[in-house]
C-alpha cells in the first residue's frame, strides 16, 4: 500500500511558507495562549501533519521569538524614524499614537501575543526583547520632554504620559474583543484628539 503523503502548505501569492505558519501561531497562541497550544494545534490550523512544520520552523519558542521580535522591530522602527524627522513635537506624538492604533487595528493578533506571551521567551531572547522595550519608552519620554521644554506639551511627569498612552492603546483589545459600532477611522481620530488634548499646552 502506498505510503500517504503529508499535505504541503500553501502561502498566499505573496507569503512565504514560514510567514504563513507565524501568522496562524499568532492566532492560535491569541486564542489558546502559548502555553497551552501546541504545534499538533497549529498544524492542525493550518491544515498539514505537525511533523511538516518543522522543515520551515525549529521550534514553538522561534516562533513565539520571531512574533515577539517583529513586532518590536515595527515598533522600534517606526519610532526611529519620526523621531528623525523635523515635524513639531505634537505631530510625532499624534504620528506615534495612530501607529500603535493601526498596529492594534491591523495585526491584532501578533500584538496581542506580543504583550501578553513576552514572558515565554528563553534567554537571552528574553533580556533582548525586555531592553528593547525599555528603550523604546526611553525615547518616547525623551520625546514628550523635549516637547514641555519647547512649550508644545504641559509639563507634567513625562513617563506618566508615555505610560497613559501605550495604556490608552493597549485598552483597544476590549474593543477588539466587542467590537463596538464604531469606525476604526472615527476610533482612531477620537483616540488621538483625547490624548493630544490631554498633553498640549
Amino acid at each position: 500500500m502506498p505510503k500517504k503523503q503529508m499535505a504541503r502548505i500553501k502561502p498566499g501569492k505573496n507569503t512565504t511558507r514560514k510567514e504563513l505558519i507565524t501568522r496562524k501561531a499568532a492566532t492560535l497562541f491569541k486564542s489558546k495562549g502559548y502555553a497551552v497550544a501546541s504545534m499538533r494545534d497549529l498544524a492542525e490550523s493550518i491544515g498539514v501533519e505537525a511533523p511538516s512544520l518543522y522543515n520551515h520552523i525549529g521550534s514553538k519558542s522561534e516562533i513565539l521569538r520571531s512574533i515577539c521580535f517583529t513586532v518590536a522591530g515595527s515598533f522600534t522602527s517606526h519610532l526611529e524614524q519620526t523621531l528623525q524627522g523635523t515635524d513639531p513635537i505634537l505631530h510625532k506624538v499624534a504620528a506615534i499614537i495612530r501607529f500603535h492604533i493601526g498596529m492594534m487595528l491591523n495585526d491584532f493578533d501578533a500584538v496581542y501575543v506580543s504583550n501578553h506571551d513576552w514572558k515565554h521567551l528563553d534567554e537571552p531572547y528574553l533580556s533582548d526583547f525586555l531592553n528593547q522595550r525599555r528603550e523604546y519608552e526611553r525615547k518616547f519620554v525623551q520625546l514628550i520632554q523635549e516637547g514641555a521644554r519647547r512649550g508644545e506639551i504641559k509639563d507634567t511627569d513625562p513617563y506618566v504620559v508615555v505610560l497613559t498612552i501605550l495604556s490608552a492603546v493597549r485598552g483597544l483589545e476590549f474593543w477588539q474583543h466587542h467590537k463596538k459600532n464604531i469606525s476604526t477611522d472615527n476610533l482612531e481620530n477620537n483616540m488621538v484628539d483625547h490624548l493630544l488634548n490631554g498633553i498640549a499646552k
